[in-house]
């Protein structure tokens, strides 16, 4: 007789088995599709400051007035391209102002090529400087539109560079700099 309470016990617990295994593998399913967005998003913030970095770098290099005047504009990954300055010195001395101008055009050429990979999609560059006596502040703001809606932080609603939709993100660098006579 006691066999007959007992049919269907492991049955029972076969099936509550499966249901446990389920659920933990649907949440390491979750897991990993976070983990991939943040991912992405740390791919995308490390292009968008080695740009910045780069930017500042040549910038600060390339420290005239005259070329700073070619620096402070802004660009993004649907200009057109010239493409009579993207070689222009790589084999030929340039002045500072054709420099300048050479680094706006390898920058275009730069979050174009980004543009096509997924990385930095829809990205704007835009570059300020602030004189103050000789000094310098050049401030480098690079957006772009991420996957995912975000809400805009007061800080970040008063950048005006590129869309200000809730998928922008925002990188911004800022570099003094002491401007030497051309």
């Amino acid at each position: 007789m006691t066999q007959s309470k007992n049919k269907g016990f492991t049955l029972l617990e076969t099936l509550i088995a499966f249901v446990v295994l389920t659920v933990g593998l649907l949440g390491a399913v979750a897991l990993q599709a976070q983990a991939k967005k943040a991912s992405y998003d740390s791919l995308q913030r490390a292009a968008a400051l080695n740009l910045a970095n780069d930017i500042l770098e040549r910038i600060g290099s390339n420290d005239t007035g005259a070329a700073l005047a070619v620096y402070s504009t802004s660009f993004s990954s649907t200009d057109k391209e010239n493409t009579a300055l993207a070689n222009a010195c790589f084999n030929a001395a340039c002045t500072t102002v054709q420099l300048a101008q050479f680094d706006l055009e390898q920058w275009r050429r730069a979050i174009k090529a980004q543009d096509g990979t997924g990385t930095l999609s829809g990205a704007t560059v835009c570059i300020k400087s602030t004189v103050i006596g000789a000094n310098i502040t050049l401030t480098v703001n690079i957006t772009w539109l991420g996957r995912q809606k975000l809400v805009q932080g007061t800080e970040n609603s008063k950048v005006s560079c590129g869309d200000v939709s809730g998928q922008r993100k925002l990188v911004s660098l800022e570099r003094f700099i002491l401007m030497r006579n051309a």
